[in-house]
C-alpha cells in the first residue's frame, strides 16, 4: 500500500497513532498538575520500564498537559556523561525569564534571579547572562556552596514561591532518570521534598529503567512515600491490538484476526515493536485487509529494521568483553537468569564478573529483578544477540 499514508511511527519517542492502554498514566499525571496549581499537597511520580515501552511518548505527553495548564516546564535527558547541574541550568534559566515576563517585578521573583545567579556561579555552569529585565545581584549565602545536596532545593524553593507568586506552576520532567550519579539523586529527592513540605506548584515526572526505584531508595529512605513509582509495561493484548489496528483502521485498512494475533504474539505487546511490525506489514501489503501471509513477508524487514537501528545502536556502546557477556546470556534465553548460571556460562566465577555486571547495569543494558537475577533491558534482546554474534564458551 502507499507507504506515504502509512500511519505508524517507529521512532523512539514519538507519539503514535493510538496511544493505548496509558490512560492511568495520564490521569496521574492531570491530577498532580492541578493539585499543585492549586496549592495542594502533589505527589510527584516515576515511571519505571524497559526499553520499548513508550516512556518517553508519555513524558512528551506530559509536557503537553503542563503546558496547557500555563505551568513553566523542563524537559531534561539525564546522560551518563553530564551532570544534574549542567542539565539543569538553561531550563531553569529559561523558566525563570517565562515567569518574569508574566507581570511586575515581586520580591519572590527578585529573590529568584538573586539564588539562580548564585547556583549558577557556584557550580562554574556557562548559560549566558541571565537578564531578567533588569539587574538583580547574586544572592550571597543562598544556593552558592558549591554543594548540590543543599543548594538546588534552596533553588527550588526560590522557583517555587515564584512560580505561586504568579499563579504559575513548575513541572521539572527528566527521563532516562537512571543515569543520575546517587549525589545528584539526592539532591534532587531533598529539593522535592522542600518544596511538597512548603506546598509549592513544583512537581516531578520522571522515567527511567527498573533499577531506578532500588537506586531512588538507597540514595533517601523517604524517598518511596515521597514518590510514585508507576510500572511502565507492555500492553496487554486488547489494547496492544487497538494501537496496531486504530491507526490502520482510520485509513480504511483492516487485519485479518490471524495477522492481529501473528504480530501480537512476535511484539509481545511492546509498543515501539508494534509500530515496527505494524509499519513493515502496511509497507509488504498490497490491499486490505493485512494477511497473516504479509506479516510473515513484514516480519523479516521489521527484524532487519530493527537490528541495524533500535538493537544495534545499544550493542555498540559495549566493549568486546561487555558484549560476551551479553551474548552468554542470551545463550540462556530471555531471562531472567542467575547470576551464577551467566558466570558459568562464561567459564568464570560468579565474583570474577561482579564489576562487569555492574558496569552493565550502569549503562542501562541489564539490571537485577530480583537478588541475584539478571535481565536485560531491552526486549527481545536474547534473540537479537544470538543473530548478532556467535556464542564463545567459556
Amino acid at each position: 500500500m502507499d507507504p506515504r499514508r502509512n500511519p505508524y511511527v517507529p521512532t523512539a519517542g514519538a507519539q503514535p497513532p493510538e496511544l493505548a492502554g496509558r490512560s492511568s498514566f495520564l490521569i496521574q499525571a492531570e491530577i498532580a498538575l492541578d493539585r499543585a496549581l492549586a496549592g495542594r499537597y502533589a505527589k510527584s511520580f516515576i515511571a519505571v520500564g524497559l526499553r520499548g515501552v513508550g516512556k518517553t511518548v508519555l513524558l512528551n505527553r506530559v509536557a503537553e498537559l503542563a503546558e496547557r495548564r500555563s505551568f513553566r516546564f523542563a524537559m531534561i535527558e539525564a546522560h551518563e556523561d553530564k551532570r544534574l547541574a549542567a542539565l539543569l541550568a538553561p531550563q531553569l534559566r529559561r523558566m525563570t525569564l517565562e515567569l518574569s515576563r508574566l507581570g511586575p517585578l515581586t520580591g519572590p521573583m527578585k529573590r529568584l534571579g538573586g539564588v539562580l545567579k548564585s547556583f549558577v556561579s557556584s557550580v562554574k555552569v556557562t548559560v549566558g547572562d541571565i537578564e531578567l529585565g533588569i539587574e538583580v545581584p547574586p544572592e550571597t549565602g543562598s544556593a552558592d556552596s558549591g554543594d548540590l545536596e543543599a543548594d538546588l532545593p534552596e533553588l527550588f524553593l526560590a522557583l517555587g514561591k515564584a512560580a505561586q507568586d504568579r499563579g504559575s506552576g513548575i513541572a521539572v520532567i527528566i527521563d532516562e532518570l537512571q543515569y543520575m550519579e546517587e549525589r545528584e539523586l539526592s539532591a534532587l529527592i531533598m529539593a522535592l521534598h522542600r518544596t511538597s513540605q512548603s506546598s509549592l506548584p513544583v512537581v516531578l515526572v520522571a522515567a527511567g529503567l527498573p533499577q531506578l526505584v532500588g537506586k531512588i531508595g538507597k540514595s533517601k529512605s523517604y524517598a518511596e512515600r515521597l514518590f510514585d513509582f508507576p510500572p511502565i509495561g507492555p500492553l496487554d493484548p486488547p489494547d496492544a491490538e487497538r494501537a496496531l489496528a486504530e491507526p490502520a483502521r482510520e485509513q480504511g485498512v483492516d487485519y485479518t484476526e490471524e495477522a492481529l494475533a501473528r504480530i501480537l504474539a512476535l511484539t509481545k505487546g511492546y509498543p515501539y515493536f508494534l509500530q515496527e511490525w505494524g509499519s513493515q506489514a502496511w509497507n509488504a501489503a498490497q490491499a486490505s485487509p493485512i494477511t497473516a501471509t504479509v506479516v510473515d513477508r513484514a516480519t523479516e524487514q521489521a527484524i532487519e529494521s530493527l537490528d541495524r537501528s533500535f538493537f544495534r545502536v545499544r550493542l555498540d556502546r559495549l566493549t568486546p568483553v561487555q558484549k560476551r557477556y551479553m551474548r552468554a546470556m542470551a545463550e540462556l534465553g530471555p531471562g531472567p537468569h542467575r547470576s551464577g548460571d551467566i558466570a558459568s556460562m562464561l567459564g568464570r566465577k560468579v565474583t570474577a564478573v561482579g564489576p562487569l555486571r555492574g558496569e552493565l547495569i550502569a549503562k542501562g543494558m541489564i539490571y537485577s529483578p530480583s537478588h541475584g537475577d539478571t535481565a536485560f533491558t531491552v526486549p527481545l534482546f536474547d534473540e537479537f544477540m544470538r543473530r548478532a554474534m556467535p556464542f564463545e564458551p567459556g
